[in-house]
């Protein structure tokens, strides 16, 4: 199924709306899901909605959050979720980095006690939009096995960066620390497809292509993932006082209850080092240089990172974001959600 992307947009908002949040988080979440099936990422799009929806409609999020903003320092802040709305309390939190990030020429900013955000691109892209550097990490559940280890303890918990150029041009990519993210392994259940064994283990710690025998994902590049994991989980939960690690709320555990996860932005102003102009006027000459490079086999050319997901979404924009058949028919339904997630395994079973 094809649709437009005020459509898909509309149908989210209106969704989520009637599980109980406000028309103005929901349509902040429905920014964030179109952005992501927009971009080609449907692992972080519409077909989360009806988990979204459970979940608020449970009171899992709070549908009324008591959001609060405390500047603890003259370029950091904590943002207090409330178990709130991811979506809404990362946004809302990068838009006090941003504006900090301008007057002091970077910001540290904590979100925490707060539910899923979905594709941290959309944060860090908001940034670069108003001419600024900006990562964003965040926890995630407890589905990775660390390098030497048979047992899952950290998230895919991952980290996303975007810097603008002098034109429309944006660099960005946003990756799990595992070698693929979880979603995307829920995206070949749903679909009955096999997944390279190189993403996952089985239940005994072995590599598996059976999407529906995978028990654990294994980090990128072994050690270094495993490091760069940690990492994530040190400055997005240890650093900000939420549960880290094992420690961290499954998805689909307790519907009724906050996830108190934690995520941090942090914005730099290329104007406080070597200057805007120069900066955009260089990153716009280094992504011309790579053009320049010749492509290896089985490649057309070299793509900057975040430029294949803007190809999709101009893509989309003249033939439509593809929906699965059911994730349509579910979203316009005036149903809000089938009772499908609460108190299941990590593969919502």
């Amino acid at each position: 199924m094809r649709v437009t992307k005020a459509e898909l947009h509309q149908l989210i908002q209106d969704k989520i709306h009637k599980a109980g949040l406000s028309k103005e988080h929901a349509g902040i979440v429905s920014d964030v899901l179109t952005f992501a099936d927009a971009r080609g990422i449907h692992s972080h799009g519409a077909m989360r909605v009806e988990y979204y929806s459970e979940r608020i409609a449970k009171g899992g999020i709070t549908q009324e959050p008591k959001f609060n903003f405390e500047k603890t320092g003259p370029s950091c802040g904590v943002f207090e979720g409330d178990n709130g709305s991811g979506f809404v309390a990362a946004e809302k939190a990068m838009d006090h980095a941003i504006e900090i990030a301008k007057e002091t020429g970077v910001a540290v900013i904590g979100v925490r006690n707060i539910s899923h955000s979905g594709a941290l691109a959309y944060y860090v892209e908001r940034a670069a939009e108003k001419d600024l550097v900006a990562v964003s990490v965040c926890q995630s559940d407890p589905m990775v096995v660390p390098f030497g280890g048979s047992e899952p303890f950290f998230g895919t918990n991952p980290i996303a960066f975007a810097a603008p150029s002098n034109d429309e041009r944006i660099i960005t990519f946003d990756m799990a620390t595992t070698v693929q993210a979880w979603g995307k392994i829920l995206h070949a259940r749903s679909r009955k497809e096999s997944i390279p064994d190189t993403w996952a283990v089985d239940e005994q710690g072995n590599p598996t292509t059976d999407s529906t025998k995978v028990n654990a994902l294994v980090p990128i590049s072994g050690a270094k993932g495993y490091g760069l994991m940690m990492m994530v989980d040190v400055l997005s939960g240890v650093l900000l006082g939420v549960p880290f690690g094992k420690h961290v709320s499954s998805m689909y555990h307790d519907l009724s209850k906050g996830r108190e996860l934690g995520q941090l932005h942090i914005v730099i102003n290329p104007e406080f080092f070597v200057g805007l102009d120069t900066f955009k006027q260089t990153i716009s000459t280094m992504l011309d240089e790579l053009k320049t490079v010749a492509p290896s086999a089985g490649f057309k050319e070299v793509n900057y990172p975040g430029e294949r997901g803007r190809m999709r979404e101009k893509n989309y924009e003249e033939n439509g974001i593809e929906i699965v058949d059911d994730i349509y028919q579910y979203l316009i339904s005036d149903d809000i959600h089938y009772d499908r997630y609460d108190h299941k395994n990590k593969f919502a079973e």
